[in-house]
């Protein structure tokens, strides 16, 4: 028989102990929820390292290589480097009866301008600095949606048998923006990361700071590096578009592969390591 506990009753400890446990269990959960919670979002409020960030700014010019390429194959016209839609533009002026290139041409550049005050606005305006985590994630993150957004359309949109580089419905000119609009986000997140150098949209600059480095052949040189791989993976993006946009895949699977990888960028801002405090 149990022992008594001197006031004439047997001791309950065991019911009392697995009440007690019963009773804690939901309040300790509740507090390692909130501790994950808590530090989710002081994760996310951080800002992101930016050693080797530059190595995500290079993938992101195959990711322009691709949507160009497949540009130019389908529409004729470009979606990211705007400098040959200026002189689309200007020609289309010149002569506008001859093609209507100059009107997607056009289209694109404007697109364009409008998304760079969007992306800029977005890193400047809502958050203290523009490398904050939650903020390079909610760039690229849209910036898939938009090219989701266009794939869908080409996908699932009207399909025109006769349709071709001069045709301008709004199957051709609403996928142009949409792609467009977002191609600034990759130049602003440049920005935001100080390497000003790897738009992702313009390689005039880069040829030209390339050879006119006077260090061009030194052992160890990171910008020559850097201006080395971007028109490389911008060609290697090229080409891939382009075999691609000819092929049963079209267009429609090209922006389908860009939209993953803008996927892959964002998990990969999400993992990045923080600054250090």
């Amino acid at each position: 028989m149990p022992p008594s506990n001197g006031y004439g009753a047997l001791p309950n400890n065991s019911r009392q102990n697995s009440n007690g446990d019963e009773e804690q269990q939901p309040l300790l959960g509740s507090d390692h929820q909130t501790s994950k919670s808590t530090r989710w979002r002081k994760s996310m409020m951080t800002d992101v390292r930016r050693d080797w960030a530059d190595l995500v700014l290079l993938a992101c010019y195959i990711i322009t290589g691709l949507l160009d390429s497949a540009s130019i194959s389908t529409w004729g016209s470009f979606v990211s480097m705007q400098t040959g839609n200026t002189v689309y533009f200007g020609l289309g002026i010149a002569a506008p009866h001859e093609s209507t290139r100059w009107i997607k041409s056009g289209t694109s550049l404007g697109c364009f301008c409008v998304g760079s005050v969007f992306f800029s606005s977005l890193h400047r305006l809502f958050s203290p600095s523009p490398k904050r985590r939650w903020i390079l994630c909610a760039s690229f993150a849209l910036q898939m949606l938009f090219i989701a957004g266009a794939a869908a359309i080409l996908t699932f949109g009207p399909q025109e048998e006769d349709a071709g580089k001069e045709d301008v419905g709004w199957p051709v000119l609403v996928p142009i923006a949409l792609v467009a609009f977002q191609s600034c986000g990759q130049a602003v997140a440049s920005r935001a990361l100080k390497y000003n150098a790897l738009t992702s949209v313009v390689l005039t600059s880069i040829y030209c700071d390339l050879f006119s480095d006077a260090a061009l052949l030194a052992p160890r040189n990171p910008e020559r590096n850097r201006r080395v791989g971007a028109p490389v993976l911008l060609l290697i993006g090229a080409v891939l578009g382009g075999v691609l946009a000819r092929s049963p895949v079209g267009a429609a699977g090209v922006l389908w592969i860009a939209a993953a990888m803008k996927l892959v960028v964002v998990v990969f801002w999400f993992l990045w390591p923080a600054e250090k405090e």
